[in-house]
C-alpha cells in the first residue's frame, strides 16, 4: 500500500465519519427547530390572550388587536398555522368571534339608546312640570332637548364607526 492509497483511505474514512456525524445531527437540529417553533407559538398564544379577553369585554378592542394579529400572522405563518390547527379555527379571532363582537356592540348600543331616551324623558318631564310655575323655564326645556339630541348624535356616530369597522373585519 503506498502513501497515496493510504491518504485516500484516510480521507474516505473522514468523509464517512463526517457524514455519519452529520446524519446524527440533522434530527437533533430538526428537533431544535421544532422546539423553537413551539416556543414561538406559545409566546403568540400568551401575547394574544389579553386581546381575546379585551375583545370579549369591549368590541372596540378588536379594532386594535385584529390588525396586530394580522401582522403577526404574516410574520409567523407556520406558528399561526399550528395555533389554527390546535384551536380548530383562525387564531386568535375567528369569524364567529368578530360577528359576536359586532352583535355585542349593537346590543350595547340599543341598551344605551333605551337608557338615554328614558333619562331625557325624565329630565324633560321635570322641566315641563316646572314650566307651569315659570314661563322662563321653556328655554331650559329646549336646552334639555338639544342636549339629548347632541349626546345621541355623538354616541350614534361612534356606534356607526365601530360597527362598520367590525363588519369590515368579517
Amino acid at each position: 500500500m503506498n502513501l497515496q492509497t493510504l491518504l485516500v483511505l484516510i480521507v474516505a474514512g473522514a468523509c464517512v465519519v463526517g457524514a455519519w456525524s452529520l446524519a446524527r445531527l440533522v434530527p437533533l437540529m430538526q428537533g431544535a427547530r421544532d422546539q423553537a417553533a413551539r416556543g414561538r407559538a406559545l409566546q403568540l398564544l400568551t401575547l394574544f390572550a389579553p386581546g381575546i379577553a379585551a375583545a370579549q369585554q369591549d368590541p372596540r378592542a378588536l379594532l386594535v388587536w385584529q390588525p396586530l394579529a394580522g401582522t403577526a400572522r404574516r410574520l409567523f405563518a407556520e406558528e399561526f398555522a399550528a395555533l389554527d390547527r390546535a384551536a380548530g379555527a383562525t387564531f386568535p379571532f375567528t369569524k364567529d368571534s368578530v360577528q359576536a363582537a359586532h352583535a355585542k356592540w349593537t346590543a350595547d348600543w340599543l341598551a344605551w339608546e333605551r337608557t338615554h331616551d328614558a333619562e331625557y324623558k325624565l329630565k324633560a318631564a321635570a322641566v315641563s312640570e316646572e314650566l307651569r310655575e315659570s314661563p322662563l323655564l321653556r328655554a331650559r326645556l329646549d336646552a334639555v332637548e338639544l342636549e339629548k339630541l347632541d349626546r345621541y348624535q355623538r354616541r350614534y356616530e361612534e356606534y356607526v364607526r365601530v360597527a362598520k369597522a367590525l363588519q369590515d373585519l368579517v
